[in-house]
């Protein structure tokens, strides 16, 4: 997973146009700051039928060529499902900050979580936030986040609730003894409003930084013909 001819070619909120070319995707999972609350939720999943993670939070790492800034994604079945979360990305020496989309296969997630979230592309916005080196997230437990599906509220809330993700990037690299990839990394998510997966076509996700314009993603889902 090392070798990837992948190159994102992003645009800042400042106007600066940047383009990285990432070795590592990483999706991180049960990163809520209440350990209590993460376990019980464990413990629910466990129920019926979801394996429990190795480690808390979890890491799954994926083919960096599941990332994808396009208007439309591909995925092999009709139980799929986003989730927004916050995006770290680490390359150009620097550190930015961006929304994405965790498209999960559902049906498979009972067989195995890192089987499930390797099934699907994962979106993320064109736009980033540069943080600088070491990154800067003063404002973390302030940043709002948003999930709409074919058009209905389906996630919404602060982030104050999760761990820092420069906290989960930092668990990562002390797991993998590197500091130095070129890495993008999902920090988790909110709970669902409903509490329901909802497995719809059209998806839109928004990060919302105080004192800045939001940081909007939006992206349609095709279900490949068997």
């Amino acid at each position: 997973m090392t070798d990837t001819a992948t190159r994102l070619r992003l645009d800042t909120v400042d106007g600066a146009e940047v383009e990285i070319a990432p070795t590592h995707l990483v999706v991180a999972g049960y990163t809520g700051r209440d350990l209590a609350a993460v376990r019980h939720h464990i413990d629910e999943l466990a129920a019926i039928g979801v394996p429990e993670p190795e480690t808390i939070p979890a890491f799954y790492p994926i083919d960096v060529d599941l990332i994808t800034t396009g208007a439309e994604v591909e995925v092999g079945g009709t139980a799929t499902s986003g989730e927004v979360e916050p995006v770290l990305i680490r390359a150009n020496g620097t550190y930015y900050l961006t929304v994405g989309s965790d498209h999960t296969d559902r049906e498979m997630e009972t067989v195995g979580i890192h089987l499930s979230k390797a099934a699907c592309p994962k979106p993320i916005a064109s736009t980033v936030i540069e943080l600088g080196d070491p990154p800067s997230l003063v404002d973390w437990d302030e940043i709002v986040v948003r999930s709409w599906v074919d058009g209905e509220l389906y996630q919404e809330g602060t982030l104050d609730a999760m761990r820092p993700i420069v906290e989960v990037l930092a668990e990562w690299d002390q797991i993998n003894g590197s500091s130095d990839v070129a890495l993008v990394l999902f920090g988790g998510t909110r709970p669902l409003l409903d509490g329901t997966f909802r497995y719809g076509r059209h998806w839109r996700m928004q990060l919302q930084v105080p004192g800045r314009d939001p940081i909007e993603l939006s992206y349609s889902v095709n279900v490949r013909n068997p």
